[in-house]
């Protein structure tokens, strides 16, 4: 029940940093020129084809204490540690997944009418307005979707959270991993409970993400 609790938390926290970070990510390659977008997508699509342990290998090299991050932040009065604890949990789960939030946001941004955006502008509305005030709104389900596959994204995850995190009990231990270790154990009705509500969550995430596509297809044919 705690490592489910925790994973919960992490994934939480993790979906609210993404869809934070994506927004303005979503918008800066949108108005990029296109051999620069390129580039910039797939520097954030990395965590797609990168596997997990490696992913999560370079981030406990830049992470580590005695690393430049650490001993950077350290000097401006961070005093805790990125790595082995609930700080980790969240940065690893928020670069691995971060794919999967930006890259709805970023079709979304694409698919606002460019008329509406330039009638604000001839209209006197700034940047901003036109990203808050139009952009946002019309990308509202482009939004929910990320932040759904995020959520879903997270909760699965092992590889990642396993190298930055360890394997702490009631610290940095989530579901992925008490699986893993019950596995190991031979302890197989622990693993088939714990896997069994990982099959109905990701089967639910499957049926909402195909409910909002529908949703999305059917105001497109009205």
């Amino acid at each position: 029940m705690n490592s489910i609790l925790l994973t919960l938390k992490v994934a939480f926290v993790t979906t609210i940093f993404l869809v934070l970070i994506s927004m303005p990510l979503a918008y800066l390659v949108v108005r990029v020129k296109k051999r620069y977008r390129i580039f910039i997508e797939a520097i954030l699509s990395l965590p797609l084809v990168l596997p997990p342990t490696v992913l999560g290998f370079y981030l406990l090299i830049v992470l580590n204490p005695n690393g430049w991050l650490s001993t950077s932040l350290r000097t401006l009065g961070f005093s805790g540690n990125l790595t082995f604890n609930f700080t980790g949990l969240v940065i690893g789960s928020v670069i691995y997944s971060l794919p999967f939030c930006v890259q709805p946001l970023i079709n979304s941004f694409d698919s606002v009418p460019k008329i509406y955006l330039e009638s604000a502008r001839l209209m006197g509305a700034k940047r901003w307005d036109r990203f808050i005030n139009i952009i946002l709104p019309l990308s509202k389900k482009g939004l929910l979707l990320g932040s759904i596959l995020s959520f879903a994204h997270t909760i699965g995850e092992f590889g990642v959270v396993m190298m930055i995190g360890g394997n702490i009990p009631g610290v940095t231990r989530v579901v992925s991993i008490d699986i893993f270790n019950h596995v190991e154990a031979l302890e197989f009705s622990k693993a088939h409970q714990l896997s069994l509500v990982m099959l109905l969550f990701s089967f639910l995430t499957l049926i909402i993400i195909y409910f909002l596509n529908t949703l999305s297809e059917r105001d497109l044919n009205d």
